[in-house]
């Protein structure tokens, strides 16, 4: 693996990294009210853009990270309309 593949993984990780502890507080104290719905659900569509472009270019990064990022956002978007 490059060097360049190994700072894309990197990104990658830290990147999608990020969302887990706003996705474990909501699950922990069940609320998401400071949550915006609306940035999390074009946010959402941007992930999913980004996998699939990932995905045709064959870019294992972006495929691993987008992929997590996406279940991650769709998570705290759904924890959103349960915990209103």
């Amino acid at each position: 693996m490059d060097s360049i593949t190994i700072l894309g993984y990197l990104a990658a990780t830290l990147t999608t990294v990020a969302f887990v502890p706003q996705v474990t507080k909501i699950w922990y104290s069940r609320s998401a009210k400071d949550i915006s719905f609306a940035m999390f659900l074009v946010f959402s569509l941007g992930v999913l853009c980004w996998l699939m472009y990932g995905l045709m270019i064959g870019s294992g990064p972006m495929i691993f990270a987008n992929s997590i990022t996406l279940i991650l956002a769709l998570s705290i978007l759904a924890m959103k309309l349960k915990f209103k």
